[in-house]
């Protein structure tokens, strides 16, 4: 990063409302290591504390914070639990507020699960998603799988080579957050 650039802005989704979400610890993990990385600034968004209109569509449904939010990011994180073999209707409510806001941009997808698989069959549904939404999904994910033996139950990693991971999928985001913004700044659209 030269002295002059910007950083780069990346939130984190945390994408579920649940009581006793496992999706928390890893999330948590995600936004420290996140935090770690120079040129970089983060925060961690909570679908709980979205303000989601639920009785109307497009623009009208928008939450005015988010829209900007998203807007100004060079890339997202996704922490994305698997329900079912999917994903959360509310987080495909809040990514459907926006649009034009995601277009040219990275997408870094974080599965967890309770079960063997960490949330491979949740990213495979939404990778769709992504890409009718505009972003860009980088090819490094992190699968969280039997998440409840991950973390004790203060939220303390038991697992480190999950630190390795997290930092070899950031590698890759970054990358593309850099690349997709330089492009967005400076070449332009059709």
């Amino acid at each position: 990063m030269t002295p002059r650039e910007r950083p780069l802005f990346i939130p984190i989704i945390l994408g579920t409302p649940r009581q006793g979400r496992r999706s928390e610890h890893p999330a948590h993990l995600v936004l420290e290591e996140t935090k770690k990385r120079a040129g970089v600034e983060t925060q961690l968004i909570d679908v709980r504390a979205l303000h989601m209109r639920l009785d109307d569509a497009g623009e009208e449904m928008k939450d005015p914070a988010f829209a900007a939010t998203v807007e100004r990011a060079d890339a997202l994180i996704l922490i994305v639990p698997e329900y079912n073999h999917g994903y959360p209707g509310l987080l495909k409510h809040a990514l459907d507020m926006n649009l034009k806001e995601y277009i040219h941009k990275a997408v870094g997808l974080c599965g967890v699960s309770a079960g063997p698989f960490g949330g491979t069959r949740v990213i495979e549904h939404i990778l769709p998603v992504m890409r009718e939404l505009g972003l860009v999904t980088i090819f490094t994910d992190v699968n969280f799988s039997q998440v409840q033996k991950l973390f004790n139950e203060n939220g303390e990693l038991l697992d480190l080579s999950f630190v390795r991971r997290v930092n070899n999928f950031l590698d890759e985001l970054l990358w593309m957050a850099r690349v997709l913004r330089y492009g967005r700044e400076n070449i332009a659209a059709r």
